[in-house]
């Protein structure tokens, strides 16, 4: 079976699209970055590193510090897919980051994007 496309994508290409549809609803960058630092353990200059360095998702999620352990918490659909019943490891990262982006993006509180 061949691997997906999106795992050899830069991260690069795509951060500017989750800015994009968070400020459209008029959530803000650092909102972005918040909720991508919350998943993957990244400070703002590990991420802003990654996105120098135009790392593919795997290479950005292998270099990950530290998976917030409530990823399990998020729940729900993206792209017509349940993200909890996702079965790559990786695939499901992508995914989870998705999710709270486009919670962001529909006015979701911060503090329950964060599962705080």
């Amino acid at each position: 079976m061949s691997e997906h496309r999106i795992f050899a994508m830069p991260f690069a290409k795509v951060y500017p699209m989750y800015v994009q549809k968070a400020e459209r609803k008029q959530r803000t960058k650092d909102e972005v970055d918040q909720v991508i630092c919350w998943l993957t353990g990244y400070d703002a200059a590990g991420l802003q590193q990654q996105i120098d360095q135009q790392n593919d998702f795997r290479t950005f999620f292998a270099q990950a510090p530290a998976l917030h352990p409530n990823r399990a918490l998020i729940k729900g659909v993206v792209c017509g897919v349940r993200v909890e019943e996702v079965e790559d490891p990786l695939m499901q990262k992508i995914r989870y980051m998705d999710k709270l982006v486009d919670e962001l993006a529909k006015g979701k509180a911060i503090e329950k994007i964060l599962r705080a």
